[in-house]
């Protein structure tokens, strides 16, 4: 990479540059989108993003980007050694956004539907922790009992849900890693059940007895779900993903979970061809009261510990922000793929809703169409 710090190439404008971002080999699709969307809202109007990249797609991607985005592309300088093209620096100019504001009081009116994508704003997730008791074999965050934590503190929770909240939010959901695995998940509960509704994410394996227990309790059942894991009518294929036992621990712990009277909903996982070995759910869920519309059954993300499944893309997925100790994220099942981080911090919660917000407007402008829902509740 040339000096930058020295005269200017052929080219090169000589306008002062706000901020800098080093692109790598990421394309448009791929999440570079994301990244330089979150880094022209750092800036103000006027002000010049300088791009790095070493992928020449970018060179042919970006022009219509800015264009939609009501940016100005100002000039792109080829820092090739001789070797080849590239790499590349791109100078843009931040203008006004063309998305327009936002609404926000329109998503407190949303009525949810299954597959009907959640409109941004009204859907938020928040990873508790990344550690588990369990290592299932397609889970998409990567977590194991050896698994790195990484907590979300208390303080962080209760702030993004006060905030969520003020802004319209309907529904906050809490997975891991194993959210009984956090020490204070009873005060986390309470703290963020008290401003918004709370499904709370568990294989129910670990909350029969002690402190774990005592939690549950806790909660209040009038603002708090439980969605539980189960794959399989029988053990062979959940205990095959999730570990010998866990299938027998995961049928109790909604028989706990019912008899202390919470909403219990079920959510169930596999790839296309384990569908027969799944069983009869639907006899098994009924026979252990829950009812139909409590009922998810979800493919596997080819994310995380998962070498096959649906690729999750930033085309290819309707987004539903995700907040982690670290970051924020485009979807819950995508917290593994660093192309798919919106922001390096997970508040303030406007800014990490306002990317994804120009991201799905630009989208939109520019006619992108065929993304699913990947629903996880």
């Amino acid at each position: 990479m040339p000096d930058l710090a020295g005269s200017p190439p052929a080219g090169a404008p000589t306008v002062p540059v706000a901020l800098e971002y080093h692109g790598g080999d990421m394309d448009c699709g791929s999440g570079l989108l994301l990244a330089i969307t979150s880094r022209m809202r750092r800036i103000d109007e006027g002000q010049v993003l300088l791009l790095h990249t070493r992928e020449h797609s970018v060179l042919a991607d970006l022009p219509a980007w800015a264009r939609l985005a009501g940016h100005d592309l100002l000039a792109v300088v080829d820092d090739a050694t001789g070797t080849g093209p590239g790499p590349w620096r791109l100078w843009i100019l931040r203008g006004r956004n063309h998305a327009g504001p936002t609404n926000r009081s329109d998503a407190a009116e949303v009525e949810y539907s299954s597959g009907e994508p959640a409109p941004v704003g009204t859907r938020l997730w928040l990873y508790s922790n990344f550690h588990c008791n369990l290592a299932c074999t397609y889970c998409c965050a990567a977590s194991s009992p050896q698994a790195d934590p990484r907590l979300m503190s208390v303080e962080t929770a209760a702030s993004a849900a006060e905030q969520f909240a003020e802004q319209g939010g309907r529904e906050l959901l809490i997975t891991g890693g194993e959210p009984f695995l956090h020490p204070e998940l009873d005060e986390f509960i309470a703290r963020t059940a008290a401003h918004v509704p709370v499904t709370l994410l568990t294989n129910a394996m670990v909350f029969g007895r002690g402190r774990r227990r005592e939690m549950l309790e806790s909660f209040d059942r009038d603002r708090v779900t439980l969605q539980i894991s189960l794959d399989s009518a029988g053990p062979a294929l959940h205990d095959r993903q999730r570990g010998a036992g866990s299938h027998v621990r995961a049928i109790n712990g909604i028989r706990l979970a019912r008899e202390l009277g919470f909403r219990v909903r079920v959510a169930t996982t596999y790839l296309p061809e384990d569908a027969a070995a799944a069983g009869d759910l639907r006899g098994t869920l009924a026979h252990l009261g829950i009812p139909e519309n409590d009922r998810l059954v979800r493919p596997v993300a080819q994310e995380g510990y998962a070498a096959d499944g649906v690729e999750i893309t930033l085309d290819s997925v309707e987004p539903e922000p995700t907040l982690t100790a670290d970051g924020a994220w485009w979807h819950p099942v995508a917290v593994t793929n660093r192309h798919l981080q919106v922001a390096d911090a997970p508040l303030p919660l406007d800014h990490v809703l306002d990317v994804i917000r120009d991201v799905v407007a630009i989208q939109a402008s520019a006619g992108t169409q065929g993304r699913s829902v990947f629903r996880c509740t």
